[in-house]
């Protein structure tokens, strides 16, 4: 329904992941018998949660152990990992200096030129321990340097920028990346993002995207929203992208995975996601309190370290388990951050779906109040939901 918002101008109601409420249907099932396996391409992974390309979140290390675990993590070309032989010492800087000092740091740090032998040195390093090796470039990134991640062997790229869509306009300087091309040319499937509509997830789709990042500013860690005023809620941007990706589906038999990409932090959060639509989810900062995460307690954003405009922020996550305790468990904490596949699978038998296709289709209620009814208590002694 359409608001008159002033004379002239209207505007549709959206809806935010925390508004909403998974409704359970006629049937359960014990969480043993559901099934959380996606695909991207020929890809099949267990978990439908992927860490984020975030230089706080993933290296070489931290994607190798994901990839062990069921899951999958994304490395930044356009990171400390790709800039520094040895970024150790840089991530501590980052990781150690005051408020006030954060952005010149890191305009500082990320002026350093990307060094092409490093981003082989990665993808390889990644591949000779068994792991999956997706990485992620902004569309500039990917004109410079798709041949090169092709020669290393990665197994998926992931183009990513605020904002992606096909018909992008740049000066006549500068020749913008032509999707289409770029997803034919490369031997590995393009994952493409991010959007919040309808009709730019169709387009991407039609120009070859393996996979669709959905989600403009809600991440953790991300000021685009404050900044550039941008973004669609995310229950909202989820289910019009997932209806596109329905529509392509039947149009064409080609089924590309929806993923909902920021602004996650409980297994809650995920649950939701997947009842609106999307098939699996990225995630950054329960990944960057990992023992094993690279940003020692501390998670920032991709448009942090912009010369000109930075979107994002430093925040201090801390650190609460192992990359095993946070994604499957055993839970030490009770605010819903550790086990997320444990929620997930839970979640899904508590409403008796058996896939992620039938949790997709699992009714929602419109309900502000879900996580504060009742919670007197636990908000009073900041215990649980009341953290």
């Amino acid at each position: 329904m359409e608001i008159q918002i002033g004379r002239g101008k209207t505007a549709r109601r959206a809806y935010g992941i925390d508004e909403i409420a998974l409704v359970p249907g006629q049937r359960t099932l014990d969480f043993s018998l559901t099934e959380t396996r996606w695909q991207i391409g020929n890809l099949v992974m267990e978990i439908p949660i992927i860490a984020s390309a975030m230089d706080g979140v993933v290296d070489v290390n931290m994607a190798v152990k994901l990839s062990q675990l069921g899951s999958l993590g994304v490395l930044n070309l356009e990171g400390v990992q790709t800039r520094y032989e040895n970024p150790e010492p840089i991530l501590h800087k980052i990781a150690s200096v005051g408020v006030e000092e954060f952005v010149p740091l890191m305009q500082q740090l990320y002026a350093e030129p990307i060094q092409p032998k490093l981003i082989h040195q990665r993808i390889a390093s990644i591949k000779e321990q068994g792991g999956i090796a997706a990485v992620s470039a902004t569309p500039a990134a990917a004109t410079k340097y798709g041949s090169l991640v092709a020669e290393a062997g990665a197994d998926l790229f992931f183009i990513q920028a605020t904002v992606v869509s096909t018909s992008h306009q740049a000066p006549e300087t500068m020749a913008p990346l032509n999707l289409p091309e770029f997803c034919q040319a490369m031997p590995m499937p393009v994952v493409m993002g991010n959007c919040v509509t309808y009709e730019v997830t169709l387009h991407l789709m039609r120009a070859g995207a393996a996979a669709v990042m959905v989600g403009i500013g809600p991440g953790a860690a991300c000021t685009s929203r404050g900044v550039l005023g941008v973004g669609v809620p995310q229950a909202t941007a989820i289910a019009d992208c997932a209806a596109a990706r329905e529509d392509f589906f039947h149009q064409t038999g080609h089924y590309v995975p929806v993923i909902a990409d920021g602004g996650l932090i409980t297994g809650g959060d995920i649950c939701k996601c997947i009842a609106c639509g999307a098939d699996a989810v990225m995630i950054g900062s329960p990944f960057a309190r990992a023992e094993e995460a690279p940003g020692q307690g501390y998670h920032w954003g991709m448009a942090t370290p912009s010369p000109v405009l930075p979107r994002g922020t430093r925040i201090r996550v801390g650190t609460t388990g192992t990359v095993e305790q946070i994604l499957r468990g055993p839970a030490r904490l009770d605010d819903g951050t550790h086990n997320l596949l444990g929620a997930l699978k839970t979640s899904m038998g508590t409403l008796g779906a058996k896939d992620i296709r039938e949790m997709q289709q699992v009714k929602l209620v419109i309900a502000p109040s879900l996580l504060t009814e009742g919670k007197v208590y636990q908000k009073a002694q900041q215990l649980g939901m009341g953290k």
